[in-house]
């Protein structure tokens, strides 16, 4: 039998990078301007992406996704992340935790099914060119996206249910700077299997379906690219989706590396791991802006004039 508080505790503390604690104040600075570049970076590509109508197309509409789920991300861990190295903030209240916990999995989840989005985009442009419009219309980039947050949103918020039915009498300190789903049930004195079937099994074979689903879209891709006659028609078409690829690799490599390092890599210091963890929550939607503007002619150009000061006649 539990205490009634044991399942409605006041807070946890989050302990932030231990073994690190001399040097907080220098980590937080390369955070701090990650999250500025995603902040500034995010809202100048939604900004940009509203008010230029060449850019209210399929690939675009995904992609403004993909940045509003990014300052999502980054919003729900960063400024903790910091308040945490800074001033020593460690506190967080369990409703703060749980909010913290559900935003950081729904964002990973909403970014996995865009990505797989704009991969059936980029086939259906290089693979039925002349039924592009006809295929992606309107209605169904709307149904897209609502099915991307329905499913995104079913997947996680059963986790929030399986940790308020835990107790929390021990311990209540979490060995790292935010709150998700398997760091804070193992705080509990309780049975957590369902907690760790769900939480690993449910949201990691959603994401590598999606996985499998983009390098299916992408061998499609690459047979109708190489089935071209002239050279630079398909140099055309690859370059269409160097953006795309460049995005993928940001997002799923380090989630694989991460997965695999805490699997195995049992020498690995916990800070190393904590400080990794951090990084990637940071850098991917400081990095997403970066890549479509710089690979994207019509970005890029629309990016220049947003910033070029026009003598008046």
């Amino acid at each position: 039998m539990y205490n009634s508080s044991c399942y409605n505790p006041s807070s946890f503390i989050l302990v932030g990078i231990p073994g690190l604690e001399q040097f907080h104040l220098w980590i937080g600075i390369p955070f701090c301007v990650i999250y500025l570049v995603a902040i500034v970076g995010n809202c100048i590509l939604l900004y940009l992406i509203a008010v230029e109508h060449s850019l209210h197309e399929p690939m675009f509409f995904f992609l403004s996704m993909l940045a509003s789920t990014d300052l999502i991300l980054s919003t729900a861990t960063v400024p903790k992340l910091l308040s945490n190295l800074w001033f020593g903030s460690q506190e967080i209240t369990f409703s703060g935790c749980l909010t913290q916990m559900f935003f950081l999995h729904f964002s990973f989840a909403v970014d996995s099914a865009v990505l797989l989005a704009m991969a059936f985009d980029r086939y259906v442009a290089i693979c039925f060119p002349l039924r592009y419009n006809t295929i992606l219309t309107p209605r169904l980039i709307i149904k897209l996206m609502v099915s991307i947050v329905v499913r995104s949103f079913s997947i996680v918020l059963p986790d929030v249910f399986l940790l308020k039915r835990l107790p929390f009498c021990g311990t209540r300190t979490i060995p790292h700077t935010y709150c998700e789903h398997i760091g804070v049930a193992r705080l509990s004195s309780a049975d957590i299997s369902v907690n760790i079937w769900y939480g690993f099994s449910v949201p990691l074979m959603t994401v590598i379906s999606d996985v499998v689903l983009i390098a299916v879209s992408y061998v499609f891709i690459l047979c109708a690219v190489f089935q071209l006659a002239s050279r630079g028609a398909r140099q055309k078409a690859l370059s269409t989706c160097g953006s795309h690829v460049c995005v993928i690799l940001v997002f799923y490599t380090p989630a694989f590396f991460s997965i695999l390092a805490h699997r195995f890599g049992h020498g690995v210091p916990r800070n190393v791991l904590i400080l990794f963890a951090n990084f990637y929550v940071a850098i991917p939607p400081a990095l997403n802006p970066v890549v479509y503007g710089v690979k994207t002619k019509q970005i890029q150009d629309r990016f220049i004039l947003l910033f070029s000061w026009k003598r008046p006649p």
